[in-house]
C-alpha cells in the first residue's frame, strides 16, 4: 500500500494490462475528475438519484484501481443519497476531493 493506493492491485493490473496500463490510468483519471466535479452541483440540486449514480460509478472504478479509501468515501455518499439524506455531504465531497488529489499523484507517477 502506497499512501492511498494498494500497490499490489496496481502491480497486478499492470501485469495483466501490459501496454494498455497507461491508458487505463489516464481513462480513470479523466473519468474520476469529471465525476468528482459533478458531485457538488448534484448535491446542490438535491438530485439524489444522479448523485448516487455518480458516487457509485466513482466507487467502482476507484476500487478496481486499489484506491480503497476513496471508494469507501464514495460509498458513504452513495448510501446517503440512496436514503435521500444529503445533510453533511459537503464535507464528504471535500474529503473525496482531497483524497483524489493523493490518488492522482500516485497514479501519475506510474505514467
Amino acid at each position: 500500500m502506497t499512501g492511498s493506493v494498494d500497490t499490489e492491485t496496481l502491480t497486478m493490473l499492470k501485469e495483466v494490462m501490459e501496454d494498455d496500463f497507461p491508458q487505463l490510468i489516464t481513462t480513470y483519471l479523466d473519468d474520476a475528475t469529471t465525476r468528482i466535479a459533478q458531485l457538488t452541483p448534484l448535491l446542490g440540486a438535491a438530485d439524489c438519484d444522479e448523485l448516487r449514480h455518480c458516487a457509485h460509478s466513482l466507487k467502482g472504478s476507484s476500487s478496481n484501481l486499489g484506491a480503497t479509501a476513496l471508494a469507501d468515501m464514495c460509498f458513504e455518499i452513495e448510501a446517503k443519497a440512496k436514503e435521500q439524506q444529503l445533510d453533511g455531504l459537503e464535507s464528504c465531497i471535500h474529503n473525496i476531493e482531497k483524497e483524489f488529489d493523493v490518488v492522482r499523484s500516485v497514479l501519475e507517477e506510474l505514467l
